[in-house]
């Protein structure tokens, strides 16, 4: 059998892992496996462009960050558009024939599984795995990377932290996150934040300045703000997102930290700056807990080829490694519940999210 792996997106500690795990697997239990990458993600397989992986091509990747394949952004929206010589779909569909490919895996967030999706309607064997560090694919408990940019942010938020506590500074960090705030939450609480602000629940610039204004009152000296970059005001909540972004843009708004630094050093008279942690979330080496996940879940999908599950994503249920049908998931996202769990014994003990609950 003849398989392809691509890497589609952003990018994401743990994806060398996961294509040693993948490599590892076929070789030792598909029968004749020949295995080749394609770069770029999807760029590659528009491009119909492959080169051969062989085993000492997966040794001494396990803990090397980014991805040996290389990555691309390819918005799932344009691939039936059509362009000269077709449409991205139809030329991927054509060059996946013409690579004579029995199974493509590709690893990678939303985006990347609705194209995967689109694959598998038109006929293509695919199996899909969960990547990103927004944690927002549904239907898994948890995206490899995740785990990894958590530890990366919580670390990030420790040292600012001790510069908030010297300079009695109120502090805003912004975390990635522009859909769902599981990262901005997790790292949050991980880190001791006094006030989290994710998408999920909007906030209102009276109830974050009067919730800092009394700590201030009762001689608190520094505080610490974990902000999801998709985080809005409650104002802004009744509209979409590029609506949300002509609105700031008129208003000469760059990014929801840096006004809301500016509004609470104005109504508070602290002193008030804002750090945006940006790519440092994105790369690096994968932690313990993903190196093991990766492993997993790349073994997980090579088995589900060798068994002949195609129009299949890997996904997390516990404890256990598991699947779900693209078709099912695709399209989805998972958010945080404001009633959830975190979010209900981060209000117990203290933790402010903006709003006026």
């Amino acid at each position: 059998m003849k398989f392809g792996i691509l890497t589609s997106g952003g990018d994401c500690a743990g994806l060398n892992a996961v294509i040693r795990s993948i490599g590892l697997y076929l070789l030792r239990n598909a029968k004749n496996a020949e295995i080749v990458g394609i770069p770029d993600g999807y760029g590659g397989l528009i491009r119909g462009e492959s080169y051969p992986l062989r085993k000492e091509d997966f040794e001494g990747i396990l803990a090397y960050g980014g991805t040996i394949l290389h990555t691309s952004r390819q918005p799932f929206k344009k691939m039936t558009v059509p362009e000269e010589g077709g449409t991205r779909l139809s030329r991927m569909v054509a060059n996946y024939k013409k690579m004579g490919l029995d199974c493509l895996f590709t690893l990678g967030g939303a985006g990347t599984h609705k194209t995967a999706a689109m694959l598998s309607m038109e006929g293509c064997n695919v199996i899909g795995v969960p990547k990103t560090i927004d944690n927002d694919i549904y239907g898994t408990d948890v995206t490899f990377g995740f785990r990894t940019a958590v530890e990366v942010v919580t670390e990030a938020f420790d040292r600012i932290a001790t510069t908030a506590a010297s300079h009695s500074r109120i502090m805003l960090v912004e975390v990635m996150g522009n859909k769902a705030g599981w990262l901005t939450l997790q790292s949050g609480i991980a880190a001791g934040a006094h006030m989290i602000l994710i998408p999920e629940i909007p906030f209102s610039l009276d109830a974050v300045c009067d919730f800092l204004s009394a700590r201030l009152a009762a001689g608190e000296r520094s505080t610490m703000v974990a902000v999801a970059e998709g985080a809005l005001l409650d104002s802004e909540a009744k509209f979409k997102k590029e609506q949300r972004a002509f609105v700031r843009t008129a208003l000469g708004e760059s990014t929801v930290t840096r006004h809301l630094a500016e509004v609470i050093g104005e109504r508070t008279g602290a002193e008030t700056r804002y750090s945006v942690l940006g790519y440092l979330q994105r790369g690096g080496t994968p932690c313990a807990y993903d190196r093991l996940l990766c492993s997993r879940l790349g073994g997980y999908a090579a088995k589900l080829a060798v068994e002949g599950r195609f129009g299949v994503t890997a996904a997390v249920s516990g404890n256990s490694i598991t699947f779900n049908a693209l078709a099912d998931i695709a399209g989805k996202y998972k958010f945080v519940d404001p009633q959830g769990e975190e979010v209900c014994f981060a209000r117990s003990i203290g933790i402010s999210f903006g709003d006026r609950a």
